[in-house]
């Protein structure tokens, strides 16, 4: 997962050096952070797949968003000079939620996909990205 936000945050022109091909944690602007393994409940795993279908909606959904973004965020990029920053603020709101989602469906977490932002920390000063807490 960590190694795929990394990826992606690359090719949708969040983040700007190439990733390292190990994804390890702390390696990247873009980074996530996974909680280490703990027991999940058999009945809410069991429902999982059923739960999990209106937020791979709504993540499916985002992607086309940020395929949009990116693209545009291309043109205005090399007009500018610069990559707008709430074109890269969205686009990291959506590689999130679509990151919390793909963790909560392949079972790296028993929580929920969330759209609040409280789920988001700040990166020290020298990084301009976030963290995801899934």
């Amino acid at each position: 997962m960590r190694y795929q936000a990394h990826v992606y945050a690359y090719v949708f022109l969040v983040a700007d050096p190439f990733p390292s091909f190990r994804g390890q944690a702390g390696t990247y602007p873009i980074d996530i952070a996974v909680a280490p393994p703990a027991p999940q409940a058999r009945w809410k795993t069991a429902l999982r797949i059923v739960w999990v279908i209106p937020a791979y909606v709504l993540a499916v959904a985002l992607g086309y968003v940020l395929e949009i973004v990116a693209f545009l965020g291309f043109f205005v990029a090399v007009a500018a000079g610069r990559y707008p920053r709430g074109f890269r603020d969205l686009s990291a709101y959506t590689l999130r939620y679509q990151a919390q989602t793909f963790a909560y469906l392949l079972f790296l977490t028993d929580r929920y996909p969330s759209l609040a932002e409280t789920a988001v920390v700040a990166m020290p000063a020298n990084s301009s990205a976030a963290v995801d807490r899934t």
